[in-house]
């Protein structure tokens, strides 16, 4: 199972380690490795928060997610996307940025980090309603209850995960984008920007998460359609093709994982800047450390992880919610890459942490029900 799921993940890891040492010797070969553990540490709430959608998808469709949309992940979001921000911020033509990419290192780097405004303001709105909305709906499990019950309870005011994203970013820009970091440890006033960043990532997330959950219903609907055919067809003994699930809902569904995949990248693309500005190592580093991100995703919906350990996804959340916090503070601030990655796998190994005792407690409760039911039996015999 092991070797099946993360076959691809191993193949790339050897075939980009080959690779780093070709292109640079060994000291390419530790930064790719370095770049491999910083993106696989930042990105474990990634896997998690897609497994919970990917598990709604058939097999075909999480395939295509482990194949087509690795090279998305790598090559959109790894590659192209450091070069596109650099041609937007600096005005220039995709040639001349790649060129300045390969040829001026210092001066892409400085172009990146005077862009990381807009991207922090972006990233942070999407991630943060991503968090919102999930603490916010009236959920069976809790893991936190004495937060999340009132919570639930205020989230059917309609609206609510929005307004607070608003006054979020408002106070944003008004206090941390006023003076944005910049290259050279100068600070600008960013504030115009920063909020009409800000508000792009919202919509996107309005625009996106509105598709997703209107195809995921089609898909539900879909799937109906598809069991009832099977049935007809078993009960008149009827051949029919099995080619027919899911078809345009999984499509979006696909995209919607795709967005959320690049909201996730951004901390990672942007962290990668301080260990190396050479776009060739960041791609490979941060390349095989998003294929073992999908290999992860695969792996906790083939073994049904997020079934057995319930607050796996609650953690996962509440590692997004500090993720779009820290965006938010570091138009201002630097933060260390350990500390956001630490804050991730913390709050993720905490909800496991909480799964194991809950599964051991209800083991406990069954064994306990079940002595008393053979007690009684017997007596009555």
């Amino acid at each position: 199972m092991v070797l099946k799921t993360f076959g691809w993940s191993f193949a790339v890891t050897a075939l980009g380690l080959v690779a780093a040492v070709l292109f640079g010797g060994w000291t390419a070969l530790g930064i790719v490795a370095i770049l491999s553990v910083l993106e696989i540490s930042l990105s474990f709430d990634n896997a998690v928060v897609n497994a919970g959608i990917l598990k709604k998808m058939n097999a075909f469709w999480q395939k295509i997610f482990l194949t087509v949309g690795i090279l998305i992940a790598v090559f959109g979001m790894r590659l192209v996307f450091p070069v596109v921000i650099v041609a937007i911020s600096a005005q220039l033509g995709p040639i001349k940025a790649v060129e300045l990419a390969l040829n001026d290192k210092d001066r892409y780097q400085q172009l990146v980090t005077d862009a990381h405004p807009s991207i922090a303001a972006f990233g942070g709105m999407f991630l943060l309603m991503i968090f919102l909305d999930f603490i916010f709906e009236d959920r069976d499990i809790k893991w936190l209850g004495w937060l999340e019950r009132p919570l639930a309870k205020l989230g059917k005011i309609d609206m609510l995960s929005v307004c607070i994203a608003l006054i979020v970013l408002l106070i944003a820009s008004m206090t941390v984008a006023t003076h944005a970091h910049q290259h050279g440890g100068t600070h600008v006033d960013k504030a115009e920007t920063v909020l009409l960043a800000g508000i792009a990532g919202l919509i996107t997330y309005m625009i996106v998460g509105g598709l997703s959950g209107y195809f995921e219903d089609k898909l539900e609907e879909e799937e109906e359609r598809e069991h009832e055919a099977e049935e007809e067809a078993e009960r008149t003994g009827k051949p029919r093709s099995a080619v027919q699930l899911a078809g345009k809902a999984a499509f979006f569904m696909f995209l919607y994982l795709e967005v959320l995949d690049a909201s996730f990248s951004f901390d990672g693309v942007i962290g990668a800047f301080a260990i190396t500005n050479d776009i060739v190592l960041m791609a490979l580093g941060l390349g095989i450390g998003a294929m073992y991100v999908r290999s992860l995703t695969v792996y906790l919906v083939r073994q049904g992880t997020l079934d057995d350990y319930v607050y796996l996804e609650h953690g996962a959340h509440y590692a997004i919610g500090a993720l779009a916090v820290l965006l938010l503070v570091t138009i201002q601030y630097q933060i260390n890459e350990i500390i956001t990655g630490l804050i991730g796998v913390v709050l993720i190994a905490a909800s496991f942490w909480s799964s194991v005792r809950r599964n051991k407690a209800l083991a406990a409760a069954e064994g306990k029900t079940g002595s008393d039911e053979k007690t009684e039996v017997s007596s009555g015999v």
